[in-house]
């Protein structure tokens, strides 16, 4: 299950969610937890990667491939926040566990 992890733009003051381990509603709902988030060149990408999937292998290539972005896509996401500028702005707890996650020092 996915922890939310509150983030914080330091320039601008915007804040988001970011999320560290498995995506439950990326395996259910495949490339729309992207869109729901705004990640919208993500969504278009994945999208089109399933709908090929699906055509190519008549729907086993596309669960395949939704099985496995579940397990990246949360982490993906947070590093993208993290490159425009986002930081950790939860508990230390949470914040330490995010670094862990992702792999920061």
């Amino acid at each position: 299950m996915a922890t939310r992890i509150k983030m914080k733009q330091k320039d601008t003051g915007l804040t988001k969610d970011g999320f560290i381990g498995y995506s439950w509603t990326t395996l259910f709902f495949g490339s729309f937890p992207a869109l729901f988030r705004g990640d919208y060149i993500t969504f278009i990408g994945v999208f089109v990667v399933l709908v090929i999937l699906g055509f190519i292998t008549l729907g086993i290539g596309t669960f395949i491939a939704m099985i496995a972005w579940s397990f990246m896509y949360n982490k993906y996401y947070t590093k993208k926040l993290i490159e425009k500028g986002y930081q950790f702005d939860d508990t230390p707890e949470l914040n330490q566990a995010g670094k862990a996650a992702l792999g920061i020092v």
